[in-house]
């Protein structure tokens, strides 16, 4: 579990990501030279707690997958007519991407919430994406190649963490068009309430495999916080990857039983409602899935809703709609 917090993540050079890009491709090599890349190694914090005092009950937290993070304007205007959440989990954010024009998407995007926030490296992008993708890049190269995920909060973040998943690097063995050094992770911190803390969790599970894989990184999760965090109720939201190369079928998914053994509860909104769409960089996808979730324990959770991606002239700002949750107390 990663500790370590600076205000801005070290750069990753052209030189390094050459480099990388040469390595044999064998598990060994890229543990070894990701262990070497300070800003694989660190979380990113800034921003503005705007609230004072710890969060009263009931209070929202959203949750969802920004597919790079396309418009952190627009992005937070929808979050604002949608929900007053005073906690927001977030998955695929870049930094210093060309295809979200080198920007730094969560420091935006807490910055036009008024939140405080925490943003860790899933991957290091050697590449200027897919297809779709590099149809938004005004450049030829990318200033950092990060690639991430964050959480954002009204209320100051306590003990932020970064947890890397049980993985195979898939995405730097065999990448194809989008090659990566790093693993799926998850991100999260130490948030008060008036009933004391809880723990809340962003985390992005692997779609390119299968349900087992997938089971394997939610126990080895649960694991991990119930070392670090014992006793404290946990929240752990954002895009499981449900279904994913499994049929469509999220109930296929062994995850939800083992975090069940574990105490946790699934909160998801309307079992028949899909939470992924058609989007400017996902335009034809081959089905509609459900792979957004909470997982909660220690948490009162009272209803889930899953809220249109679309802006207000329609334009997708993901293939995910975001999933808010109510937190109506402690158990």
């Amino acid at each position: 579990m990663i500790r370590a917090t600076v205000p801005a993540l070290a750069g990753a050079a052209e030189e390094i990501r050459a480099q990388v890009a040469t390595l044999p491709r064998t598990i060994e090599a890229h543990d070894d030279r990701m262990a070497s890349l300070p800003f694989m190694n660190a979380i990113e914090t800034g921003g503005s707690a705007t609230a004072t005092g710890p969060l009263a009950f009931p209070f929202e937290v959203a949750a969802w997958n920004l597919e790079r993070c396309l418009f952190p304007e627009a992005t937070a205007a929808l979050l604002r007519r949608a929900t007053s959440a005073p906690v927001v989990l977030v998955s695929e954010m870049d930094s210093g991407m060309a295809r979200t024009g080198q920007r730094n998407t969560t420091a935006e995007l807490a910055g036009h919430l008024g939140m405080a926030y925490a943003y860790g490296v899933e991957f290091l992008e050697l590449g200027l994406g897919s297809e779709t993708e590099r149809e938004f890049c005004k450049d030829d190269f990318n200033l950092h190649g990060f690639h991430g995920n964050g959480l954002m909060a009204s209320v100051s973040l306590k003990q932020p963490f970064l947890l890397r998943l049980e993985g195979e690097r898939l995405w730097f063995i065999d990448g194809g068009d989008q090659p990566r050094l790093g693993e799926r992770m998850a991100i999260g911190a130490v948030i008060e309430t008036e009933a004391g803390p809880f723990v809340a969790v962003s985390v992005h599970l692997e779609s390119a495999t299968t349900a087992a894989y997938r089971e394997r990184q939610v126990v080895g999760l649960i694991a991990a916080l119930d070392e670090a965090f014992s006793g404290l109720p946990v929240l752990i939201g954002g895009d499981l990857n449900t279904g994913n190369h499994a049929g469509g079928d999220f109930e296929a998914e062994g995850l939800f039983r083992q975090a069940a053994v574990r105490g946790f509860s699934r909160h998801g909104g309307p079992l028949d409602v899909m939470t992924t769409r058609p989007s400017l960089i996902t335009r034809w996808p081959e089905r509609a899935m459900k792979l957004d979730w909470f997982l909660a324990r220690g948490l009162l959770v009272g209803e889930t809703r899953i809220v249109s991606s679309l802006d207000e002239t329609g334009r997708p700002l993901s293939d995910h709609d975001l999933i808010v949750c109510s937190i109506e107390g402690f158990e």
